[in-house]
């Protein structure tokens, strides 16, 4: 069918060129405030979505690998929802940010103890990083995340915002869901026909996190024109930590391997502060509203930002790509 086939190829095309398309999209969302506030309802499906077709974009193969082998698994675990919580957080208390502003306090905390965004592994695949490594840190964080986030909010706000209980419930119904799903249209479309239509799958990617980044951006431009000078300020905050994180986390992990390293980099740098929202029923402050739209950026801007550093580590190390590879 002639629909069919231009429809094969503008998904092509946009996952060809994804994190061009995700980058510009918040600006889509910043220019067009009433598109915005339309789309935001979509933001849950939109991130199942992602989670659906990042399992299907892995091979099973290669993700089973590394649970056979799970030291690297476990270290970027334990760096992404252990160290890093612990160290930031104790920034945040010698800062005194509690102090003088506890509503952006309080989303900085939720912000640390997330894991790392549904669309982390799409980001990987559009970067051409290690997108196994990516999507098993992932289920592996978000499994650890109700005991994590419990105890980092009771540590860092004086009290357990998070019910360890139901957010776990949450999770294996979400991540649980996802899995299946993407089982069940694997086994139906067979393993040869998606490994064809990977660019596709990325295109499909691209824009759930275009619905996603438009719905995030509700109510940003009105604080931007009311506002500019604290909307800048939590935009570059959200730039620092991420950046911040990327650079580190990288650098630490440079060992496992330059692909690895900023599969890791990118997975502690996003952080899904729209998971953490849903499971304290989105009771926050407005500047915590607020600093979770801006945190979207560096999320949506920095991995279009960084492919020339991807394309180099590829052209480097390309061996690295694989999980057996030496």
């Amino acid at each position: 069918m002639h629909w069919l086939k231009l429809l094969t190829d503008a998904l092509g095309r946009i996952g060809r060129h994804g994190t061009l398309v995700v980058a510009g999209s918040v600006f889509v969302g910043l220019a067009i405030p009433p598109l915005a506030a339309v789309l935001k309802p979509t933001l849950g499906a939109a991130i199942v979505l992602l989670l659906v077709l990042a399992f299907l974009r892995v091979d099973p193969i290669e993700l089973r690998r590394y649970f056979v082998q799970p030291k690297l698994i476990a270290a970027a675990t334990l760096w992404v929802m252990v160290i890093c919580p612990l160290a930031l957080g104790a920034i945040f208390l010698g800062l005194g940010l509690p102090h003088f502003s506890p509503g952006l306090h309080f989303i900085l905390v939720l912000q640390i103890c997330a894991t790392s965004t549904m669309s982390s592994p799409a980001m990987a695949a559009l970067l051409g990083l290690d997108v196994a490594l990516t999507l098993g840190s992932l289920v592996v964080a978000m499994v650890i995340s109700p005991l994590t986030a419990a105890f980092f909010t009771h540590l860092f706000l004086g009290t357990s915002v998070i019910s360890p209980a139901g957010f776990g419930l949450k999770l294996v119904l979400i991540i649980g869901g996802a899995a299946l799903a993407a089982s069940l249209f694997r086994r139906f479309a067979g393993r040869e026909r998606l490994e064809r239509r990977r660019e596709q799958i990325d295109g499909l990617s691209v824009l759930a996190m275009l619905l996603f980044a438009i719905a995030a951006m509700d109510g940003v431009t009105a604080h931007a024109i009311a506002d500019p000078l604290l909307v800048a300020g939590l935009a570059a905050l959200a730039f620092a930590i991420a950046l911040g994180l990327i650079a580190v986390s990288t650098l630490l992990f440079l060992p496992a391997g330059r692909h690895r390293a900023l599969a890791v980099g990118l997975t502690a740098g996003s952080r899904n502060i729209g998971l953490m929202l849903t499971a304290i029923g989105f009771a926050v402050p407005d500047i915590s509203w607020l600093y979770f739209a801006l945190a979207q950026l560096p999320i949506f801007m920095l991995p279009h930002m960084l492919k020339p550093l991807a394309r180099r580590f590829a052209t480097a190390e390309p061996a690295l790509r694989r999980p057996g590879a030496a």
